[in-house]
Order: C-alpha cells, then sequence, then structure tokens
C-alpha cells in the first residue's frame, strides 16, 4: 500500500469523532465536509457510516490529489471526487462547478473540523452563512477543535496551543464560543449539543430552531 501525506491528528482523533457522528447523525444522508485537508477523516466515516454520501472539499489544489489518493485507495464508493471550495465565497463551490446532480445542491450534514482556528476569523462567519445557504431542512452544521468558554478553565495544553497559533500568524486563535455563537444566530444557526471530546477539543452540532405549528 503505497504511503500517502497524513494528518498524525486526524489519524487519533478520526475514531472518537466518528463514534459520536453515529450517535449524532440519522441512519441516511449526504454530508458535505469543509477543509477536508488530506481527506483521512472523508474515509473513514464513509466507512462508519455507510448510509452516508461523503463529499469532500478544500481550498487547497494540493489537498484534491491528496484526498482522491486516499479515496482511490480505501476503495470508498460513499466519497464523492473532491472539489474546490472557498469558506468565504458566497457561492460554494466557488468555481462554478455543481455539487452533484443525484442529491442537487443541499446537505444533511455540513462538517468543518479544526479549521477556525487556523484561519482569519472572518472564515467562522463564511462558515455559518454557508451551511445556513446549503444545509437542507433539518440538516445540521458540525464542528470539532479547541475552543475557549466562558466559565471553563482553559486547559494549558489549549493556552499553549492558543498562544503558539497567535504568534505563528496573527490572525489565527483559539475562538471564544460565545463569539462563534453569535456568528451562528446571525444566519438563524443555534447550538443544538455541546460534546467533550479527547485532548480537549469539542464536537458542536449547530442547526436551526425547529418551526412551530400554530
Amino acid at each position: 500500500m503505497t504511503a500517502l501525506p497524513a494528518s498524525p491528528a486526524a489519524d487519533r482523533n478520526k475514531q472518537p469523532i466518528l463514534e459520536t457522528l453515529q450517535r449524532v447523525l440519522p441512519e441516511r444522508g449526504v454530508a458535505l465536509e469543509i477543509a477536508s485537508g488530506t481527506g483521512q477523516h472523508a474515509i473513514w466515516f464513509a466507512a462508519g457510516l455507510p448510509g452516508w454520501q461523503w463529499q469532500p472539499t478544500d481550498l487547497q489544489a494540493s489537498a484534491m490529489v491528496t484526498i482522491a489518493a486516499w479515496t482511490d485507495q480505501s476503495g470508498a464508493r460513499n466519497v464523492l471526487p473532491p472539489m474546490r471550495l472557498d469558506v468565504m465565497s458566497e457561492q460554494w463551490p466557488d468555481e462554478g462547478d455543481l455539487f452533484g446532480e443525484a442529491f442537487g445542491e443541499t446537505f444533511d450534514a455540513v462538517y468543518c473540523a479544526n479549521m477556525l482556528h487556523i484561519a482569519p476569523w472572518a472564515a467562522c462567519a463564511g462558515l455559518m452563512r454557508g451551511a445556513a445557504r446549503v444545509l437542507a431542512p433539518g440538516g445540521v452544521l458540525i464542528t470539532y477543535g479547541p475552543y475557549l468558554e466562558d466559565g471553563v478553565p482553559t486547559s494549558p495544553g489549549n493556552r499553549a496551543f492558543d498562544e503558539s497559533l497567535r504568534n505563528t500568524h496573527p490572525d489565527w486563535g483559539l475562538r471564544h464560543l460565545a463569539q462563534v455563537e453569535q456568528q451562528a444566530r446571525k444566519v438563524g444557526l443555534h447550538l443544538r449539543e455541546r460534546h467533550a471530546m479527547p485532548a480537549n477539543n469539542l464536537l458542536l452540532v449547530w442547526g436551526r430552531e425547529p418551526t412551530t405549528q400554530a
């Protein structure tokens, strides 16, 4: 088996995330992954969620090659060809391509892991706007990563990680969950579930408020 570019972090967290997704998501659906990176999550989740189709995306052209290689090597039949997507674009995907005709251009889930802290703060608003556009009725946005929370002590590891991110790039850093919630509410998304994950990470489930019948 050919060695492919790999993320050690993705390899460590893929199973805990999958186990949470298996509890959170219904048996079937179509997921759009934002910032897929190597594609390791896509093929792992597709195998563990066989009733789901998985659409990986990334901004970097080099990621397209790696995602496709991981998919080919895994033999996954429910992972679609990767597409370029800029989270801050007002159109997803941003090159005029269409998401697969088999399911139209709405998704039952949008998944984004470990992006918000290594992107400009504007990417958070872009993610929320885009997710609100493409989520099917009843669909959810799932975000994963480290956050700062009011009233919750920040672990020494996360404090050091935040400092290293800000030293690397002034626009990077761990995001305050309350501020992320503000961006979500602007587009009608609300935090439904908070799941504590290994290594001081959180898996968050966002969705629209259910409509009430008069």
